[in-house]
């Protein structure tokens, strides 16, 4: 008897590089001569992994970088030529408040001076050897700047002057020298601010224009830095430093000492180096010359 001819019914054969055979596997023998034929519902299921794969590149697409602006408080130097005789005031003002310019953001105001990449290059060299880290230029001509300078600033917004200490000290010599009695000036305020959440570690807290008070504690690895005196009504625990500005009196008070650091006008102090006896306890921190005092409070 011979076997019925299905060709007319059945799909070509499925040669051995079949997309379909490579990718689903889905070949199967035939009952007649042992042919390979494609199942019937082979297109169905492609065009179905077809949407899914669509869908999924739309769920795992990443999330786009999001940009903010952010403003930060930096000090401004603004040199004068020559420059060998500024950086000679330079260190006399940082030998009398040692670690002024560590950490702290400094941007060089070079308006009106009349110098090439190659003496802009050697000053901000000469800086860095001093600790002094340039964040940008400002007043800088576009000839003037690289890739191997700081960037270019502008529209910065001015602050109180620092007076360094010298000034302050030739200006008391002149009020005494006067022999005609004067009205003494009545006491300006000191500006401060109020934080009246919790500093938590990370955060730098920078206010050079007075006092700092915070309604809470200051967490380890955070940072209060102040023109002024600082008052933490809870756990000091990171780092705090009063009389940043030349502020010899200036003082620190907490409720409880645990500080990692403490600093008044640039003189440091660090945990290590605090005596166990005023630990977790509240004390006032002042400086007295060149020495830290510290006192409990009632």
């Amino acid at each position: 008897m011979t076997a019925p001819n299905f060709a007319p019914f059945w799909p070509a054969p499925c040669p051995a590089n079949d997309v379909w055979t490579a990718s689903l596997g889905a070949c199967r023998e035939s009952l007649f001569g042992g042919a390979v034929y494609t199942l019937l519902t082979i297109f169905s299921i492609h065009r179905s992994n077809r949407k899914f794969t669509k869908i999924t590149d739309v769920l795992t697409q990443p999330r786009p970088i999001r940009l903010k602006g952010r403003s930060y408080l930096a000090l401004t130097l603004t040199p004068e030529l020559p420059f060998e005789d500024w950086l000679a005031r330079l260190d006399d003002l940082a030998s009398r408040s040692a670690g002024f310019f560590l950490r702290r953001p400094v941007v060089l105001d070079i308006t009106g001076l009349e110098i090439d990449r190659a003496q802009l290059r050697t000053f901000v060299s000469q800086l860095g050897s001093r600790q002094v880290r340039i964040m940008g230029i400002e007043g800088a001509s576009p000839a003037l700047l690289g890739s191997d300078l700081p960037p270019a600033m502008a529209d910065g917004r001015p602050t109180s002057d620092f007076e360094p200490p010298a000034a302050a000290a030739e200006a008391a010599k002149a009020e005494l020298a006067v022999a005609e009695p004067v009205t003494p000036d009545l006491p300006k305020a000191v500006p401060s601010i109020i934080v009246t959440q919790p500093v938590r570690s990370g955060q730098s807290l920078v206010f050079l224009e007075g006092d700092v008070t915070v309604i809470g504690s200051v967490a380890s690895g955070a940072e209060i830095v102040a023109g002024g005196s600082i008052h933490v009504y809870g756990t000091l625990r990171g780092r705090a430093m009063a009389g940043t500005m030349g502020n010899a009196a200036a003082r620190i008070f907490c409720r409880k000492l645990e500080a990692e650091l403490i600093a008044i006008d640039g003189y440091y102090k660090t945990a290590e180096d605090m005596g166990p006896e005023f630990r977790g306890k509240p004390v006032q921190i002042w400086l007295d010359g060149e020495a830290f005092k510290v006192e409990a409070l009632a």
